[in-house]
């Protein structure tokens, strides 16, 4: 081998080197430059709070081994607990979550949320990226051509059948794009559905949805994020966002 071609392996050995070793929940100079910044330190609770009461939960959620984990056992929507929310709104952005879940587990992340249509004690109303172990939770079997598994937009949209789905107990990348009307789910690093809220089909899609009763339902032009509180021990790494400019119309 060259010495030229020596050298181009070893700076190809010592990118992937310096890939490898990034600790969750930082970034690289590359995200900085891009426009990203973490919507959780890895550390402590600062920029969420409970969706129900103001401050953090004194329970039921743990911030440790730069996790941010669901404790709750109960199975219930919204949990002992209640779902975590964002101190700060967002329009068009782009977020990027690394999600594990146990066997059986239930949860998801929220956007869109209108907190004046919150009834009782569940989760705030928006659209939802579920978080579901398919093969076991039952709700992969309702709803409407697999529209409340993993990824998809809950209770409207399927994410794709081939969809990039690593193991319960391994880490998945869910990735959530929206720009102005327009909207997509990843998984893995793979697009797996997208929707434009705006459009005749899509308005059809809610009216045939549970959403259908809420009155302008994902109308609202910014929304905070929440993590949901479904009762299952679910954990969360890597939360990072970046604000976009929405698409010129």
């Amino acid at each position: 081998m060259s010495i030229r071609a020596t050298l181009l392996v070893v700076s190809l050995l010592a990118g992937s080197i310096s890939l490898a070793a990034q600790a969750p929940n930082t970034l690289t100079k590359q995200e900085v430059a891009a426009g990203w910044h973490l919507l959780w330190d890895g550390k402590t609770s600062a920029g969420w709070e409970s969706e129900r009461s103001g401050p953090f939960p004194g329970s039921g959620w743990e911030l440790k081994d730069g996790l941010l984990s669901v404790t709750d056992t109960g199975g219930a929507e919204g949990g002992a607990a209640g779902d975590i929310i964002t101190t700060t709104k967002y329009a068009s952005f782009e977020l990027s979550v690394d999600f594990r879940t146990t066997v059986g587990a239930n949860s998801g992340i929220l956007y869109l949320v209108d907190l004046n249509l919150k009834k009782g004690m569940g989760s705030p109303v928006g659209f939802e990226y579920q978080i579901l172990d398919d093969a076991v939770h039952s709700d992969a079997k309702r709803g409407k051509d697999g529209d409340r598994t993993v990824a998809s937009l809950y209770d409207m949209i399927p994410a794709r059948s081939d969809k990039p789905i690593k193991p319960v107990g391994e880490w998945n990348t869910a990735r959530i794009v929206l720009r102005g009307t327009h909207g997509e789910h990843w998984l893995n690093g793979q697009k797996v559905l997208e929707f434009d809220r705006n459009s005749p089909e899509f308005k059809q899609i809610v009216a045939g949805s549970k959403f259908s009763v809420y009155p302008n339902f994902g109308e609202m032009p910014e929304t905070a994020i929440v993590l949901q509180d479904h009762g299952f021990p679910v954990s969360f790494r890597n939360i990072k966002i970046r604000v976009l400019r929405p698409s010129p119309r």
